[in-house]
């Protein structure tokens, strides 16, 4: 009998073995060995091909002085509208504020009393040459860029500008405020196109009662940094 149970040991101890080797390290027994590291390195899905492209921006003249030339149109109230033009002068004190001193020219025409008339005139041909002379104070607003095309840029800048002056008409010098606003393109590192829009008030009689006159004007100007 006891044979028989040393028998039946025996056969279990040789057939649990080999489960025992197989299986301890299915339960955290023994040596994990590593997987051997990879000799090819992971590779780039995608590779970015970017082209990059040289841009010159014009930028304004290190210069702060900027003279140019301008003309437009003029409505002197009651007397209608004409060709203007004047020279400017500025100096930019900061990147944001500039002084700027303007002379300009017009001609006034004829009231509507005079063409009614037939024959009356309130002024002589030579009163009616309108001289006016301002030292004004701009401030920009709202610099920024224009794109033409799909590589140039142009530096720009929005401006307001108001100041005091005088102006020679109907044969007296009379003191005048202007205002007005503007817009500055620059074309090149030292060359800038100006459209304004300015109101020159005074006050005047000329048809019997005092007021405070609002002469309009508009013009297109070209400017230098020197």
């Amino acid at each position: 009998m006891e044979s028989r149970f040393r028998v039946l040991f025996l056969i279990i101890a040789i057939i649990c073995l080999p489960g025992c080797a197989a299986t301890r390290n299915l339960f955290g027994f023994g040596d994990r060995e590593a997987p051997p590291p990879s000799a090819e390195g992971p590779g780039q899905v995608i590779e970015p091909e970017v082209e990059r492209r040289e841009i010159k921006e014009p930028a304004i003249d290190r210069e702060d002085f900027e003279i140019g030339v301008f003309g437009g149109i003029m409505a002197v109230e009651d007397f209608g509208s004409d060709v203007s033009y004047g020279v400017r002068l500025a100096y930019h004190i900061t990147e944001g504020f500039f002084v700027e001193t303007t002379a300009g020219y017009t001609q006034a025409g004829l009231t509507s009393f005079e063409i009614l008339s037939g024959g009356a005139r309130l002024l002589s041909d030579s009163e009616r040459d309108l001289y006016y002379y301002n030292l004004n104070l701009g401030y920009n607003i709202l610099p920024g860029e224009v794109f033409i095309g799909e590589g140039r840029a142009y530096n720009t800048n929005l401006y307001l500008i108001a100041g005091l002056g005088s102006t020679r008409f109907a044969g007296d010098d009379r003191f005048t405020v202007n205002f007005g606003a503007g817009y500055r393109l620059l074309l090149t590192d030292s060359l800038a196109l100006h459209i304004d829009f300015r109101d020159h008030l005074f006050d005047i009689d000329l048809l019997g009662e005092e007021k405070t006159a609002h002469n309009l004007e508009g013009h297109l100007g070209f400017t230098v940094f020197f």
